[in-house]
């Protein structure tokens, strides 16, 4: 098997602990793109269009490398539902989240800019949200601090409290990368992610 240098990005230490468990050699880098919604896109286009973007932004720079995009939203009602960056806004975003089947979705891309090879999905993941008292949530906001999080939920600590059910294929989708679906695009990219594996990952 030929070998493959990857470039994750992002500046998620999240996302990078995932990452290093499929070891497979990777550098990290932040891509600065414009994640507002365009007019009329659904969340899923919403998702995919931005991975595909975060992967582009780097092109220029990583040409040799394969690049791995991923951005993640929440569905609530139909709606997508962003980062907060208020405490505010957490608490709203978590209110209207009260005992409802919530939809979060991954968009990811592989990327290699020299060779054009381009591979997409969208990854679906549904939790059940827990009805909890105001206090509750306010707790949950000033211990974990959600505000970088979409729909406010960040499922690395205290999150799992917000929860009474999941389902979907793979909960890693909630930390921001869906480990499956990446072993998938790298498949179809012709790239056999355990036999790409290496001893130390980084």
């Amino acid at each position: 098997m030929t070998a493959a240098t990857f470039l994750l990005a992002s500046s998620s230490p999240y996302r990078a602990a995932l990452m290093q468990r499929l070891r497979l050699p990777f550098i990290q880098a932040s891509p600065d793109i414009d994640e507002r919604p365009a007019d009329g896109e659904t969340p899923e286009q919403y998702v995919e269009r931005l991975a595909i973007e975060k992967t582009k932004a780097l092109a220029s720079q990583y040409p040799q490398h394969w690049i791995i995009g991923s951005d993640q939203t929440c569905v609530i009602d139909g709606h997508i539902c962003g980062k907060p960056h208020t405490e505010e806004k957490a608490l709203i975003q978590l209110q209207a989240a009260q005992g409802k089947r919530i939809t979060f979705l991954t968009g990811l891309c592989l990327f290699h800019p020299a060779s054009g090879s381009k591979h997409s999905l969208v990854e679906p993941f549904h939790v059940k949200f827990r009805s909890l008292s105001d206090d509750e949530l306010k707790h949950y906001i000033t211990l974990e601090q959600p505000l970088d999080c979409a729909g406010s939920f960040k499922m690395e600590g205290l999150g799992i409290n917000l929860f009474s059910r999941f389902e979907g294929r793979d909960s890693n989708s909630l930390m921001g990368l869906p480990l499956m679906g990446l072993c998938d695009l790298l498949r179809e990219a012709g790239l056999n992610p355990l036999l790409l594996a290496t001893q130390n990952n980084t």
